[in-house]
């Protein structure tokens, strides 16, 4: 009697379709097939992956998707036992540039897209937020970005901590699942990772099984 139990950290997963420059995007390979994998493989001890949710790579267009992701986030939330559980919204997006990982501490309140979106909007000097004022307001992530980069450094993966998640579409959904986070007590991180030409998609989803065991860790 008396003794609630464990804690639980509850995992909901974004990834992103198909852009321009980029027709096949790895983040939707992942996303779709990441269930299946953490079966074989086996969830880390106190993790729940309770959502895999592919995104359309737009910003204003698609925000009625990605308030739908959050809402069900709440939904489920509320359906858990009360302040036993950790919800944290995890997003993984695509820099077609880059080779290795890359765990995004921050957003920023600009939308500057350098090309259209998949809804044909482009934006530039435009806040993501209007309510948040100047388009050079920050929000940063509350999960330890450092702390992350060293586990899975330590694990032999090739990843950086970084503090510019771009001005397009990732950058979007990250400020707003931060800004939602915070107002709704949750976490939120977005993860960049490189194509499947860089780094093949078996050490991928290796990468994010052992991301998802370095969040289950911090609780």
């Amino acid at each position: 009697m008396g003794s609630e139990g464990p804690s639980v950290v509850v995992v909901h997963v974004t990834g992103f379709k198909k852009f321009h420059g980029v027709s096949e995007n790895p983040t939707e390979t992942i996303i779709r097939n990441l269930k299946g994998f953490m079966q074989k493989k086996g969830l880390p001890e106190g993790l729940v992956l309770r959502s895999c949710n592919v995104l359309e790579t737009a910003g204003e267009g698609a925000l009625p998707e990605l308030l739908d992701f959050f809402q069900h986030a709440v939904s489920c939330k509320e359906n858990e036992s009360v302040n036993r559980e950790q919800t944290i919204l995890l997003h993984l997006g695509v820099n077609s540039g880059a080779m290795r990982f890359a765990i995004e501490n921050q957003a920023v309140n600009e939308a500057t897209f350098r090309c259209q979106d998949e809804k044909g909007w482009k934006p530039q000097r435009v806040p993501v937020a209007p309510s948040d004022g100047s388009i050079s307001t920050v929000r940063e992530t509350t999960l330890p970005v450092n702390e992350i980069v060293k586990a899975l450094s330590n694990m032999g993966y090739d990843v950086m901590p970084s503090d510019d998640a771009g001005r397009f579409v990732c950058n979007f959904v990250y400020y707003h699942s931060l800004r939602f986070a915070e107002q709704n007590r949750m976490k939120s991180l977005f993860v960049h990772v490189p194509l499947f030409l860089a780094i093949d998609e078996e050490t991928q989803m290796e990468f994010v099984a052992s991301l998802l065991k370095v969040l289950a860790s911090l609780n």
